[in-house]
């Protein structure tokens, strides 16, 4: 009985590309560039929880996030994520602890602006 022997030379080649941009954006406008929209000026200034329920529904979230602790720093970045708008977690948290109303406006500019 004979046995044959083969000696393999090479691999199976599998390519995989991949293609990441690591270009940040800014927001589209200014924290305080209330003037840009002025009725989503008012709405936050006077009703800013019905602007931040809007938000929230326009991201795809439930328009009662803006009633939960802490929701709306977590809106605001994931926000930020998916535009890719340059910042972090704890810019996100000031901005939304000392300027609220004006964080979502900048926010609702944001979603108009972008579609």
């Amino acid at each position: 009985m004979s046995y044959r022997t083969e000696t393999i030379n090479s691999q199976p080649q599998v390519v995989t590309s991949f293609t990441t941009s690591s270009a940040s954006a800014e927001w589209s406008s200014s924290i305080c560039d209330c003037c840009d929209n002025c009725g989503i000026c008012l709405c936050g200034t006077f009703i800013p929880c019905i602007l931040g329920c809007k938000v929230a529904q326009d991201h795809g979230e439930s328009c009662c996030l803006p009633f939960l602790p802490g929701a709306m720093v977590a809106l605001r970045t994931s926000m930020r994520n998916k535009y890719h708008i340059s910042g972090s977690v704890c810019d996100d948290w000031v901005m939304m602890s000392c300027l609220a109303p004006c964080g979502i406006c900048q926010m609702a500019r944001e979603q108009k602006m972008r579609g």
